[in-house]
């Protein structure tokens, strides 16, 4: 008999039942002495419940006034007071509930629709004694129900709020009331859906089919075609095959093409050319509308599918259980007290919409007018949009009137404005009109806080949003990096890329969790992002054994990129095992629990490598860094590895082509001349910023101006040390192993009696898997490349495996593992 034959065995018997249900009665019984208790004792007892748990339990001396002691007085309180308060004993009816199906094998209810009413009743009960009782009362709805209407009562007022709940407490009385009344009897003599009928027939049916399998044996089971576990029952597939009978029906009029309105029909006695988009066919209704008329359901497997074997629905049973039982794997567990930063650690700055100056725009828009009538160009229309540093004037010519004309004029329209520069873009894409981009005389800042603050950032759904500033039109601008997917920020010296380092970093640091993210920092001007490093234990990830989480050694520098090749590598045999494309697929699937852990898959955060000043990393370490860049430019974009590089000298030695072509997206700010312009962005304009924060973002074709979100440097202080206050990780992140000329050892500088730690386990996981190879001591044993490496060289030297041959895995040279362990053995190895 197999293991799971075993514990299916074991929990389908009646005596594990009867066992479970006398322990679920007993906890039902200790939760209700507990909370009828707490009632009685929480004043007393309240003060001790803000020591941590662990302390608590461990100081035998302090006691609790609750009759069940200190585990009592700790479960009423997380459960009553700082839970969902007097709807929390709806718990001790769901234990009731279920320690009774266990002990005498019936249903007092339904237990589904239980569950579902409990929870509801707990919710609202929670919600409605938070609204009638506050102030020193307000346990009995819990802090859920108190903060909950804390926040109804300032949205809808007082009133508003009691008119909520009104509403809610009779939606909740019909709940209970409709589905008890007499069900309408249909003309085919059957009963619509009765849920107290349906939840017993199919528990019914459970029972019966539970019963039938404990009689069979194992070979009557798997014999024939193998039948779906979870197919639903003969009674249950009648009904819905007479629900999509009726379906079909449904579907066959919504498709029918209606008779034109009074909109089309005038629209047209006009002349005006009315297209109506068609609705878009959702996959249901293509199915509904092409299927044939409901037949039979057999039994019978489809021809084109194979059967699945007895281990994958072994497989598939044990993933179902290991959900239901555990759920699904959250990897914000392992620092479940983790706070996000508060929008007050940032300061506010300016206003969220800029001053208009009236004189201003008429002054500038009769000189632009002026000009341009000077040199006989005629204009038909103006408009002004008001940005936080830049208003576009918007202006559509005369017919006759060439583009490249106006264009020409950009000096002239600079000199009668008596601007710092201007900008034309003609014409503008998407519009029939050209823009004249003109600096105002008092431009406004745009504070972080504005942005981190705003909806369109705290509901975004991107993978790693980062809140890069404001457009002309005033609007935020929010970026997806995992989508750019790398970022080459460029621009004279001051003109703000430091800056906007620190608000990519930032926004990901406000929105990410820290097992969500993390930061290779190199700053080989050591002054730039120091800020940062005692969020070690949190963000950052450097190699092993290294002292310094902030990488400003070129010798480092290298390593680290040579060690993040290693990791890329390694998750890319992780995505090839897994049979998925990209990070975020791997990543649902690992969470959804169908890869093992034990096989070497784990949950794999975003790495983001940040540099500070590429010049100088070009300049003193040329191809040795340029190599690993340009390689994780162009691969690790799938597998959650993305690249921000910074530089103040936009010259081609420097950004080279082989990081132009894989890096898509490119910040420009203010340089001196319209050659580096060309260089970072492939075309002009990024001379005629104004600096400060002035910048031009290109995504391809597109590009954008926007002026960069100010964040100073106390602010990023206050929110390091916010972070670094919290429980963090033992240290950083570990990048692989990598030491560069140690890879290089010689076979015959190999000394065995300084062997590994795992050299035994190693050689023992070889043999068995008869596969000499070092990706797979790295996966089993989760080591390093450079280590895993060395323990393939002592394999080797101890005559376990043979040579390398190339891109072949090592021969093994021993067929058994006990042929092995005396070969340990007489070698004085064991």
């Amino acid at each position: 008999m197999s293991r799971l034959e075993r514990i299916k065995t074991f929990l389908s018997d009646p005596l594990t039942h009867r066992v479970s249900g006398i322990l679920l009665l007993f906890c039902a019984l200790f939760v209700l002495l507990a909370f009828i208790s707490f009632f009685f004792s929480w004043e007393d007892d309240q003060d001790k419940m803000y020591a941590p748990v662990g302390e608590l339990l461990g100081q035998p001396v302090q006691s609790t006034n609750n009759v069940l002691g200190k585990l009592g007085a700790i479960l009423a309180d997380r459960l009553i007071h700082q839970a969902f308060g007097l709807g929390s004993f709806s718990i001790v009816f769901i234990l009731f509930l279920f320690g009774w199906r266990g002990v005498s094998g019936q249903w007092l209810l339904p237990p589904m629709a239980s569950l579902k009413k409990a929870f509801l009743l707990t919710v609202w009960t929670s919600l409605l004694l938070g609204y009638l009782f506050t102030d020193q009362w307000f346990t009995l709805g819990g802090v859920f129900g108190y903060q909950c209407n804390l926040w109804l009562v300032s949205a809808a007022g007082q009133v508003g709020t009691g008119l909520l709940h009104a509403l809610i407490a009779t939606l909740v009385g019909l709940l209970w009331v409709v589905p008890n009344l007499p069900k309408r009897q249909s003309t085919d003599g059957d009963y619509e859906d009765d849920e107290a009928l349906v939840n017993s027939t199919e528990y019914l049916h459970e029972e019966e089919t539970a019963e039938a399998s404990a009689q069979t044996t194992r070979n009557d089971r798997f014999s024939g075609p193998l039948k779906d576990p979870y197919a639903p029952s003969e009674w249950k597939k009648a009904r819905e095959q007479k629900a999509k009978a009726m379906q079909e029906g449904a579907v066959e009029l919504e498709v029918e093409k209606p008779a034109p309105n009074k909109t089309q029909e005038s629209a047209a006695h006009k002349g005006i050319a009315f297209e109506v988009t068609p609705p878009e066919i959702t996959e249901a209704s293509v199915e509904t509308s092409s299927a044939p008329a409901a037949e039979p359901i057999t039994e019978e497997p489809s021809k084109n599918t194979a059967p699945l074997d007895e281990f994958e629905t072994q497989k598939i049973v044990a993933v179902q259980q290991l959900l239901e039982e555990q759920g699904e794997y959250d990897p914000t567990l392992d620092l479940s007290s983790y706070e996000y930063p508060p929008i007050d650690l940032l300061d506010v700055r300016g206003s969220d919409t800029p001053t208009i100056n009236n004189e201003e725009l008429n002054q500038n828009k009769d000189r632009i007018i002026e000009t341009l009538r000077n040199y006989s160009i005629d204009i038909e229309r103006i408009k002004a949009t008001i940005g936080p540093t830049v208003t576009l004037y918007e202006i559509v010519p005369a017919p006759g009137v060439r583009i490249s004309k106006i264009k020409n004029l950009e000096d002239d329209i600079a000199l009668s404005l008596s601007a710092m520069g201007i900008r034309i873009i003609a014409p503008i894409p998407g519009k029939g009109t050209i823009g004249i981009e003109v600096p105002n005389q008092k431009p406004e800042v745009v504070s972080m806080r504005s942005l981190i603050a705003s909806d369109k950032f705290q509901k975004t759904e991107f993978d790693l949003p980062v809140a890069l500033g404001k457009t002309i039109s005033n609007e935020i601008f929010i970026a997806d990096l995992a989508k750019m997917p790398h970022l080459l920020m460029a621009g004279a010296t001051g003109q703000g890329k430091s800056v906007g380092l620190n608000a990519l970093l930032v926004s990901l640091l406000y929105k990410k969790h820290p097992s969500q993210i993390k930061f290779v920092l190199v700053d080989p001007k050591k002054v730039e992002l120091t800020l940062f490093t005692i969020i070690e234990r949190h963000f950052l990830a450097k190699l092993p054994n290294s002292e310094e989480s902030i990488i400003t050694d070129t010798k480092k520098v290298v390593h680290t990129l040579n060690s993040l090749c290693i990791e890329m590598d390694n998750r890319y045999e992780l995505l090839k095992d897994a049979q998925v494309r990209n990070l975020k697929e791997y990543n649902a699937k690992f969470i959804s629990r169908r890869l093992n852990p034990k096989e070497g898959h784990r949950y794999l955060p975003y790495i983001v490598l940040i540099i500070d000043e590429f010049a100088d990393l070009i300049m003193t370490a040329g191809k040795e860094v340029e190599m690993p860049i340009a390689r994780l430019a162009q691969l690790a974009r799938a597998i959650g590895i993305h690249l921000i590089i910074a530089t103040q000298r936009p010259s081609v030695n420097i950004i080279t082509g082989t990081i132009k072509a894989n890096f898509p997206a490119r910040i420009a700010f203010r340089v001196s001349s319209k050659v580096d312009s060309r260089t970072i962005l492939d075309t002009g304009g990024a001379d005629q910023l104004i600096g400060r924060g002035d910048m031009l973002l290109s995504t391809g074709s597109d590009l954008i101006r926007l002026q960069c979100a100010f964040v100073d440097t106390p602010e990023v202080e206050k929110l390091a040390q916010f972070i670094a206050q919290q429980r963090g990780y033992p240290g950083a992140y570990e990048l692989p192993e990598y030491s560069g000329d140690e890879t290089g050892e010689a076979k015959d500088e190999v000394d065995l009696s300084q062997r590994d730690a795992y050299f035994l386990e190693a050689a023992r996981m070889i043999v068995q898997h008869q596969q000499g190879s070092t990706s797979l001591i790295q996966r089993r044993l989760k080591l390093g490349y450079n280590r895993a490496g060395r323990i393939v060289d002592q394999l080797e030297a101890a005559g376990i495996i043979g040579p390398n041959e190339g891109s072949k895995a090592r021969q093994v040279l021993f067929p058994t593992e006990q042929a092995l362990e005396d070969f340990l053995r007489e070698k004085g190895f064991l």
